[in-house]
């Protein structure tokens, strides 16, 4: 049934003003977008936020770690000079001195020989395990430079 309409109310009504008691569709549709931007938006947002770890985790950076807390510290904070830093480090190779620092300490390791605290605690004499270094050392070598004892060789430094 039509209303009636107020005396004083215009007669050509546009299409988005709903009578009293009917649902305001106009309203529902705005409604219906605007959650759905803010859905969006903060998607991209926290997309956009973690872009450094993304980046970082995909190319297996040894810094991943650092540059998670960066994009956390940056999201938490809205202080974006941490997500600069953090898209940085993930752009950068850092190099794996871990590897190189490795083989260092194994030469060094050869170099120095045995402890005297692992002859003392196999209760092998020191020297027997001279003898069997030098003899180890001989085999090891080649014909022109056994004839020459382990003690007159000169240690190389590679």
């Amino acid at each position: 049934m039509d209303a009636p309409l107020h005396p004083v109310a215009s007669h050509h009504l546009p299409s988005f003003i709903t009578p009293p008691g009917e649902t305001d569709t106009l309203m529902v549709i705005t409604a219906t977008i605007l959650a759905g931007s803010v859905i969006m938006f903060g998607l991209v947002f926290f997309r956009l936020h973690s872009l450094p770890e993304r980046v970082a985790h995909k190319s297996h950076k040894l810094q991943f770690e650092i540059v998670a807390v960066l994009c956390l510290l940056s999201l938490l904070t809205h202080i974006h000079a941490f997500w600069v830093v953090g898209l940085l480090l993930a752009l950068i190779d850092i190099p794996d001195f871990s590897g190189w620092l490795k083989r260092i300490a194994g030469a060094v390791e050869r170099i120095a020989g045995p402890n005297p605290g692992d002859a003392a605690a196999n209760g092998a004499p020191q020297d027997s395990i001279v003898d069997a270094k030098q003899a180890e050392a001989a085999a090891s070598t080649p014909y022109e430079t056994r004839s020459r004892s382990v003690k007159q060789k000169e240690p190389t430094h590679a």
